[in-house]
Formats: structure tokens, sequence, C-alpha cells
């Protein structure tokens, strides 16, 4: 459980985030494009001017979560 990372611009290409535990986590700008995050708990994730480009969030709990500037496009 990651709690209160600080993932700011983070690249994670190619990492499995399924299920991940990320609450309260700091990823303004990161890069996850394409990326896995169905069942991820991202409650009160500051996910502000992120790339969520075709990344799948089916069951993610995006609860709190600030999604200001996020890329959503073709994301499910």
């Amino acid at each position: 459980k990651i709690r209160r990372a600080n993932l700011i611009d983070a690249n994670l290409t190619g990492s499995d985030l399924t299920g991940a535990s990320l609450e309260d986590a700091n990823l303004m700008g990161a890069d996850l494009a394409g990326r896995d995050l169905s069942g991820a708990n991202l409650r009160g994730a500051n996910l502000y001017n992120v790339n969520l480009t075709g990344s799948d969030l089916s069951g993610a709990d995006l609860s709190g979560a600030r999604l200001n500037y996020a890329y959503l496009a073709r994301s499910r």
C-alpha cells in the first residue's frame, strides 16, 4: 500500500497498476497513458495534468481525486 507517495511527473510506462493503492498520492503531471488502473484506489489523489489517455479506470475509486486538466481521451 502506497499512501501519500510523491510521484510528480513520473513516467510509469509499462507499470502494472491494476488494483494499486495510491490513496492521497501526488501524481501531478505523471504519464499514465494506456495503463491498467482497474480497481485502483486513487481516493484523494492529485491527478492534476495527468495523462490518462486510453487508460482503464474501471472499478477504480476516484473519490475526492483532483482531475483538473487531466487528459482522459479514450479512457474507460
